[in-house]
């Protein structure tokens, strides 16, 4: 009989030790509570072990291990742009890099995507599905998303830092998209399912809006055919010309150069030659539609050392432009003029009607609105052949002008209704 109890107690003994095991010990150390959508979920769904534990389930690095357990297939984000940073790792190493090898590091590695709590709330155990203006810690500035909401980046100068502030930086208040006037989000367009499948968008213009053939561009069989959406639509785009990068070594002058003082690299100094914040510029995009365009870069570098330029000052490095989607979308659009027979538009810019005259200024390009020694990255500029022919003056032409200025004069009609 005490051998059976004994027995008996054994298995009692095995049975709590086993149990103990398989209950969960991490908050009788760690009192951490999980909120969101992820409260009353097991630690160790996240960090899987308790002897090998996962101290970053949603890391880049671990390609977010502790999370794709259930939402699986999201690791592939690690592998698209806002992860690998290729496109701009590439810039600056054909670049700015070719001066410093460690520029990238120095200048430009504080955004794109580190884990999924970037995105999924970015304080530790408070998980919660992205609002919308989370995407704008990155995406603001010169890159698209801020402009959205109508904010557009201020000129370098302190006489300008000035106003409210969004995400750290002062902005020039600008007409936002008619989108985000009708509460649409970026999640309304930008899914998660379309980013990792390495997708720009979820939705194109025409998922949403039929263009009315009442009015009058939508009736010429060139616009709709050979023009994205956004080429007349983009009521404005923010434009940087001329991006200047200082690197001072053992020069007491330096904080001379800073016109902003909260930004930099310890040994570098930006800064812009002009901004704009009008409506941009025109050439193809990697679809063979005609696209706004813009400089990203038209890159000058200046090495400066105890107080003396190194070799030459202002050397350029990049003169290149992207075709790109502002969202700063409008129902109205230019009138004809605004491309037709508009050269500097189409960085067609006769001499005589430069305003900048950059080479004496020892900057090399004759104009930044001349397609001379520059290029489009990820398309091409307009031919001259094809701009001397939309810009000529057929009967057809003048027809349509004149409509367009009576229904001007007569009201402004909604061109694409839901």
């Amino acid at each position: 009989m005490r051998s059976m109890m004994l027995c008996i107690v054994a298995c009692f003994l095995l049975l709590s030790a086993a149990a103990g095991e398989a209950r969960e010990n991490c908050t009788d150390c760690h009192k951490i509570a999980v909120s969101g959508v992820h409260a009353g979920v097991p630690c160790l769904s996240c960090h899987l072990s308790e002897s090998d534990t996962l101290r970053d389930p949603a890391s880049a690095s671990g390609r977010a291990a502790g999370c794709v357990g259930c939402h699986k297939g999201y690791q592939a984000l690690f592998g698209r742009p806002m992860a690998t940073r290729v496109r701009e790792t590439g810039f600056v190493a054909r670049s700015f890099g070719r001066m410093d090898g460690e520029f990238f590091g120095k200048n430009c590695n504080s955004c794109h995507l580190q884990g999924c709590t970037d995105c999924h709330g970015g304080k530790g155990h408070e998980i919660a599905k992205p609002r919308d203006r989370d995407c704008f810690t990155c995406h603001k500035g010169y890159f698209v998303g801020t402009d959205y909401y109508g904010m557009a980046p201020r000129e370098d100068s302190l006489r300008y830092q000035r106003g409210d502030t969004a995400y750290g930086e002062p902005f020039l208040k600008m007409t936002p998209d008619l989108h985000a006037e009708a509460g649409l989000t970026c999640a309304d367009c930008h899914s998660m399912a379309s980013l990792v499948a390495g997708r720009s968008s979820s939705k194109g213009c025409r998922d949403c809006h039929k263009p009315k053939l009442s009015v009058v561009e939508h009736r010429i069989a060139a616009h709709l055919e050979k023009m994205e959406c956004w080429a007349c639509h983009s009521a404005w785009a923010a434009q940087e010309y001329g991006t200047f990068y200082l690197r001072f070594a053992e020069s007491p002058s330096k904080d001379l150069y800073r016109v902003r003082r909260e930004l930099g690299a310890e040994e570098y100094v930006k800064s812009a030659y002009l901004r704009k914040q009008d409506a941009p510029p025109l050439g193809l995009n990697g679809r063979g539609k005609v696209s706004p365009i813009r400089p990203q870069f038209i890159g000058y570098f200046t090495d400066i050392r105890q107080d003396r330029a190194v070799w030459e000052e202002n050397r350029l490095l990049a003169a290149e432009w992207k075709a790109f989607f502002p969202h700063t979308v409008r129902r109205g659009t230019v009138m004809c003029e605004g491309c037709h027979d508009n050269p500097r538009r189409f960085l067609f810019e006769p001499a005589a009607d430069r305003i900048y005259q950059l080479q004496a200024d020892g900057m090399t390009l004759p104009s930044f609105w001349d397609q001379s020694g520059q290029k489009v990255v990820n398309g091409s500029f307009l031919p001259a052949a094809r701009y001397r022919e939309l810009s000529k003056k057929t009967t057809a032409y003048r027809r349509a002008y004149l409509e367009r200025w009576q229904k001007l004069i007569d009201h402004v009609e909604a061109s694409s209704p839901r």
